[in-house]
């Protein structure tokens, strides 16, 4: 007997698959999603239940026709009947005489003066509108508990709650503008980012016209571990689509394309790597409606398929599953989806999850049409709009300083129209459209939401995954920038979360809070080890979440991860890249390392209890690689050293990393530079190094090199800033 998926049967029957689905769930029908099958003589009762549907309403539009004349006369009559009887009222209102009975049914009634109430956002306080109301809180809050709703004195109140409340008490509540003196005003007017203002303009424009917003095209970004088949599949995907609908050739160097399939648009983001994913998160630039996630049926999930997965997760995007290279003699599907479930709790929709997976193979087109089906279907369920008209908004993927065209960036439209001549803002620069470019190297004159172009015309090089908003004047344009440069001249450095911060977090009033923690180990049993005893510390006020794990140095990708998600890092017995330390510093990420697992989880519990004791800080101050390992007799193996950037001092510590892992922790028992012994010297000049009882150095080796200083820390946990 074969099977029907609901998403088949709603687009043979013409329907939305959402609403579709919870239609089939209020006839009885008990399906997990979209993906659910249906038998076939479920699918035939459905047919004839929508058909009978139809007749019915054909029957009952015909019943309408023909009484519709004779509602018009009866409305007819209603509505004079009302006017007599507002004319009536209008008559006692101002002391005309009026028929006896009317006089004495109108002396009955006590009309019951309503009372309006002015408010402010920052007044919606329990205590205040009591006052206003000439009420006491107790008695709200008696009368909110027999409706079985719980009040506190002094709380703050939700619109909802303050207009309910005012209600009660015959009151209707207007919020209105604060009124702040002109030179705070000023004061304050300083402080706000100008890009904040645009960002709230646009909400409200999304609030105020919510039945103006149409289905826009998603956007898609595939992600994954090299090698696994990614530019192989979007290679595939752009021959065969965009080749049939498109005439002339397809550049790549835009970034992005859209393809055409069964009518509808997808927009693909060429591979831009988890690490500018999650940035355009942490920009708030979510670029990316879906996320395509392929994995190699014979190579199964890697270190990076992990992360990738992790990243797109942590920016709540819907994930499809491409299964590729199920061509390929030792591909093992059923491996591989043993693996999602194992490694990334992605459960496939044919074992019982919600995870769409598709099985492929990108070199040899198999599943394609699938894939673009299931991405549309997602698209479809997620209900991805945008507000079509109007100035545009977009966020840029990439960008550049061509010799020949100046300052470019390739934006992918979000809402709105950009059209040629128009004045935009992206970051701290500003710009008028001179020219676009599509995917296909073609100029074009208007670009709407979800068009990727390459655009000409900035004055500077935007920062990449900033977003662009169009502007009606120049003046406006150059506002904004001033204002937007004199904010960063400013602004102070932006806080992160610290692991010392886990007590002033419990003190937070509201929702149980989350530490996010990015955990790197040496070894896979040392990552499980952890993460083991860090799930077995329990807080009821504070839950620690590993939002990822992985072996290796601690990255770049690291830390804008923690960036994004404002996580703390923690190493176990692995280094820090010099790039992803300067990041961190750059954007106020702590990280942590340990070479003791017990040091590391007693830090933890100490965080949980507040109890964290002041200690010194450690300070990378070079690093090196090993050129050459001299062995002397009766002295040791002294590493010929080529320092590559910072210093190296006789009195500091020493790393030795083998292939990224920690190898030795210790301290330098002698540093020469050639013959002579020095305190101190600095890159990029060679040195000889003694490292005190230890002599396992090889050629290849890298050396890091640190200090302790002396640091005095205050915390102020619980203050209000």
């Amino acid at each position: 007997m074969s099977k029907t998926r609901v998403y088949q049967l709603a687009k043979e029957l013409g329907k939305h698959a959402k609403e579709f689905l919870e239609e089939l769930k209020d006839l009885g029908y008990n399906l997990k999603s979209h993906m659910s099958s249906l038998e076939d003589e479920d699918v035939k009762a459905i047919k004839e239940y929508y058909e009978a549907e139809k007749v019915k309403n054909k029957k009952e539009e015909k019943k309408e026709e023909k009484s519709s004349l004779v509602k018009k006369e009866e409305i007819k009559k209603k509505e004079t009947k009302r006017y007599d009887k507002n004319k009536k009222q209008k008559f006692q209102k101002h002391g005309k005489k009026t028929s006896k009975n009317y006089n004495k049914k109108e002396e009955k009634t006590e009309i019951e003066e309503i009372k309006e109430i002015k408010l402010t956002k920052s007044e919606l306080k329990l205590d205040i509108l009591a006052n206003k109301l000439g009420k006491g809180q107790n008695d709200i809050i008696k009368e909110f508990f027999m409706k079985g709703k719980v009040l506190r004195p002094g709380q703050l109140l939700t619109e909802e709650q303050a207009e309910e409340i005012a209600m009660m008490f015959n009151a209707l509540i207007e919020i209105v503008e604060e009124t702040i003196d002109p030179k705070v005003k000023e004061t304050k007017s300083e402080k706000i980012d100008p890009e904040d203002v645009l960002k709230e303009r646009w909400k409200n424009l999304y609030e105020e016209n919510e039945d103006k917003l149409i289905e826009r095209a998603p956007v898609v970004t595939i992600m994954g571990h090299v090698d696994h088949g990614k530019t192989t599949l979007l290679d595939n995907i752009r021959n065969t689509k965009v080749a049939e609908k498109e005439a002339g050739g397809i550049t790549q160097s835009i970034g992005a394309y859209q393809v055409n399939y069964e009518g509808k648009k997808i927009t693909f983001i060429d591979t831009p790597g988890h690490e500018a994913f999650t940035e355009m998160r942490a920009r708030g630039a979510q670029a990316t409606d879906i996320v395509v996630l392929i994995i190699a049926a014979d190579d199964g999930v890697m270190p990076q398929t992990i992360e990738a997965y992790n990243h797109a997760k942590n920016a709540n995007v819907p994930i499809i599953v491409a299964i590729n290279k199920i061509d390929k003699p030792n591909a093992n599907i059923d491996l591989t989806k043993q693996q999602m479930v194992a490694k990334l709790n992605l459960i496939p929709e044919d074992w019982g999850g919600d995870t769409i997976t598709v099985p492929i193979s990108a070199k040899a087109g198999q599943g394609i049409d699938e894939l673009l089906e299931m991405i549309l279907l997602v698209a479809e369920m997620q209900e991805i709009r945008c507000y079509p008209e109007g100035l545009a908004r977009g966020v840029i993927i990439e960008s550049k300083l061509d010799k020949f065209l100046g300052p470019v960036a390739t934006t992918i439209i979000k809402d709105g129209k950009l059209k040629v001549g128009d004045y935009f803002v992206a970051g701290s620069t500003f710009g008028k459209v001179r020219r676009m470019i599509d995917p296909n190297g073609k100029n074009v004159k208007v670009a709407g939401p979800s068009d990727p172009v390459q655009i000409l015309g900035f004055e500077e090089v935007p920062d990449m995954h900033s977003i662009l908003y169009g502007v009606k004047t120049l003046h406006e344009a150059k506002d904004y920038v001033e204002k937007k440069k004199a904010l960063e001249e400013k602004v102070v450095q932006k806080r992160h979360i610290r692991l010392e911060d886990a007590l002033k977090m419990m003190q937070e009033e509201g929702e149980q809070k989350t530490l996010n923690i990015i955990l790197k180990a040496d070894t896979f049993g040392s990552l499980e080890a952890l993460k083991n005893a860090i799930a077995k510390l329990e807080n009821p006020e504070i839950e620690l979440q590993v939002i990822h794990g992985g072996i290796g140095a601690i990255t770049k990708s690291d830390v804008m991860l923690a960036t994004a998600s404002n996580a703390v890092i923690l190493g176990f017995r692995v280094k820090a890249d010099s790039g992803a330390v300067k990041y961190a510093e750059h954007e106020n990420i702590q990280i942590k390392r340990y070479d003791i697992i017990f040091n590391l989880i007693d830090d933890l519990k100490k965080a949980l209890q507040g109890m964290l004791e002041p200690e010194e800080k450690e300070e990378i101050t070079g690093a090196g690689e090993v050129k050459q390992v001299f062995r002397i007799k009766k002295v040791g193996n002294i590493a010929g050293i080529q320092l590559k950037e910072g210093y190296v001092e006789r009195d500091g510590g020493v790393r030795l990393y083998r292939q990224g892992k920690l190898v030795y922790d210790g301290k330098i028992e002698s540093l020469r530079h050639y013959k002579d012994e020095v305190k101190r010297i600095e890159a990029p000049k060679e040195c000889g190094i003694k490292i005190l009882n230890f002599d396992d150095i090889n050629e290849g080796d890298e050396m890091e090199f640190y200090k302790f200083i002396q640091v005095e820390r205050t915390l102020e946990f619980g203050k209000e800033e």
